[in-house]
């Protein structure tokens, strides 16, 4: 489990939210798959994407996993649909982070669309028949 973030300095603090697709989606490959998944991120060479229940958290993997930037303190409490956005915190370790938010966000949007079906044991991944009705 990734618990870096309170050992490293915080560049800027923000108030956001991510894409109610976006949490639905991790939410759901963390109860399939386990409590944390990571992965590379594509075209950013040296920089992983750590997803966990209350942290979703960049990292450069070559400076041995220093946290870029990190979406925590989800505010899920108030929620009452599942289309609303999901305000949370986001912590920037990097003057630059910015730069790779969104580029993240839709490359995790990617390989969980593209990995968690190839990743579930086949017994979650069949989709059974209905029941045909007897006349």
């Amino acid at each position: 489990m990734y618990d870096r973030l309170d050992a490293v300095p915080v560049y800027a603090l923000r108030q956001g939210k991510v894409k109610a697709m976006h949490y639905n989606h991790v939410q759901l490959a963390l109860k399939r798959l386990g409590e944390e998944i990571r992965m590379p991120i594509p075209g950013l060479k040296h920089l992983d994407l750590i997803l966990q229940k209350n942290a979703w958290i960049i990292v450069d993997r070559v400076l041995n996993d220093v946290p870029v930037v990190a979406w925590t303190d989800f505010a899920t409490r108030e929620r009452s649909s599942l289309h609303e956005d999901i305000p949370c915190q986001i912590k920037h370790y990097h003057a630059n982070a910015v730069m790779i938010m969104n580029r993240s966000l839709d490359a995790m949007e990617m390989l969980l669309s593209e990995k968690l079906p190839e990743m579930l044991p086949d017994e979650l991944s069949d989709v059974l028949p209905f029941r045909k009705k007897d006349d």
